[in-house]
């Protein structure tokens, strides 16, 4: 006899574990199906991991650089003990786990550590696989989140060619890394392992590296990674990846070979839709369809999170989630739905130095329009410069006409935090010229955000001539 529930959610990463936790905040009685590890690909194999090791490249970084402050540390001494980073990134990893298990128990969330999947449709309810039990749900929230896209390239299965999780496993340094992609993760993971001390080289098939972020952060991460020495190959393709008596060669459009130890395959990331079953749901390149308040062409089922493609973005996957969980318990209620806020979800890449953005790039305003552009460099900014992170610079660009922030652009230090401020006011709908005249703090990195908006109005006070 199949075991009754209000909402059965199936996976249990950020959009699994957040909807079912809201649901049973709601009064639902709620099921939880995940396969793996609580918390799926963010905190076990994606965010969580990689700051983890991010950290310890920073450290590195920092170390290198700290003989101009009088802090000596004689060459060859500094180096990695990648075991020891490794089990450090793990302890992490399982204390947030270990978190989101208390919490999904202290909200009173059944978990079934199972495979989860649609298995059919009565007049009362859903019925869901979840292993060798059935529920049988009122409403369904599938969550199943994402997974390494592949690419029809010879070769991309030999031995040492690895994705964004086996990576993270690794206990030794490669001499030579090839990473595929130079998207978020491509970038990290050579942030990472060039601070660990492997020779770096990327192949990016499109014109630049972050080609979804703006350009003149794109410009500045490119620099600064090629100051480090990474080798990086933009507007190339991948024809094949051959074994060779060294490692690894591979074979790039233009005809140029590059050898590696080992070779990293890191091209985005497509949904997990092996929930679905055979229910007709509809999708598209490997995303489920849904309507603006996260239900699919099934009525009574949703899917928030990477499974629908939206924003492939942990905090959005928790915002998804808690309106996704609102609208099955209303639907049940027979209450309104409501829409999940998506217009000012801020993204990060975790460099050196970090790179943050919200809203609009210069490029997409300028295609609908004239625009006001304000920048203002962390090298006139005082408490980066006393940091010794004068690298980087805060953009802003905004509507002439009224003022409205369309898009803000942050390199440098802090930049995933101060990105913050910058979609709170606009989702505040704080114009440009309020921002200008918003005291900060002095001396921090955030007053650049004023700067810059204070240079889109032609009155920064701080910027010096020629910069």
């Amino acid at each position: 006899m199949a075991r009754e529930c209000d909402i059965a959610v199936i996976g249990g990463g950020p959009a699994g574990y957040v909807a079912a936790i809201r649901a049973a905040q709601l009064g639902a009685k709620t099921i939880l199906v995940e396969k793996d590890e609580l918390g799926g690909t963010c905190l076990n194999r994606g965010c969580i991991p990689t700051k983890t090791l991010l950290k310890t490249a920073e450290l590195i970084h920092e170390i290198a650089g700290a003989s101009k402050r009088g802090v000596v540390v004689p060459p060859g001494e500094v180096k990695v003990e990648m075991a020891a980073a490794v089990a450090e990134k793990n302890r992490v990893v399982k204390k947030l786990t270990s978190g989101v298990g208390a919490l999904l128990k202290a909200n009173r969330v059944d978990v079934i550590r199972a495979e989860g999947k649609l298995a059919g449709q009565s007049s009362a309810a859903f019925t869901v696989s979840a292993g060798g039990e059935q529920l049988a749900a009122k409403k369904v929230i599938l969550a199943g989140g994402s997974q390494s896209a592949k690419l029809p390239i010879p070769g991309l299965d030999s031995p040492g060619v690895i994705d964004s999780t086996a990576i993270l496993d690794m206990t030794e340094v490669p001499a030579r890394l090839a990473i595929i992609g130079g998207g978020v993760i491509g970038v990290e993971m050579a942030m990472i392992f060039n601070s660990f001390g492997s020779r770096i080289t990327i192949v990016e098939a499109m014109p630049r590296i972050l080609p979804l972020l703006d350009a003149d952060i794109s410009a500045l991460i490119h620099k600064t990674l090629r100051g480090r020495g990474v080798d990086i190959h933009t507007g190339t393709g991948l024809a094949k990846i051959t074994p060779s008596p060294g490692g690894l060669t591979l074979s790039l459009a233009g005809g140029k070979n590059i050898d590696a130890d080992r070779v990293l395959v890191s091209i985005g990331r497509t949904g997990d839709l092996s929930a679905l079953g055979d229910m007709g749901i509809r999708s598209e390149k490997g995303k489920v369809i849904v309507n603006d308040y996260m239900e699919s062409s099934a009525p009574g089922i949703y899917a928030p999170g990477d499974i629908n493609g939206k924003k492939m973005l942990a905090h959005a996957a928790f915002a998804m989630a808690e309106a996704a969980a609102d609208n099955a318990w209303n639907r049940i209620k027979g209450a309104p739905p409501r829409k999940p806020h998506l217009d000012f979800v801020p993204s990060a890449v975790y460099s050196f130095p970090e790179a943050a953005s919200v809203g609009l790039c210069e490029e997409e305003a300028r295609e609908k329009g004239p625009v006001l552009v304000g920048k203002f460099p962390l090298a006139a900014n005082g408490r980066a410069l006393a940091s010794g992170a004068g690298e980087g610079f805060v953009k802003i660009v905004a509507d002439p006409k009224y003022g409205e922030i369309l898009g803000v652009h942050i390199a440098g230090q802090s930049a995933a935090e101060m990105i913050n401020e910058a979609a709170a006011l606009m989702a505040m709908e704080i114009t440009v010229h309020e921002l200008a005249d918003i005291v900060h703090g002095h001396p921090t990195v955030s007053e650049a955000l004023m700067e810059a908006a204070a240079d889109a109005l032609g009155r920064c006070i701080h910027l010096p001539p020629g910069m």
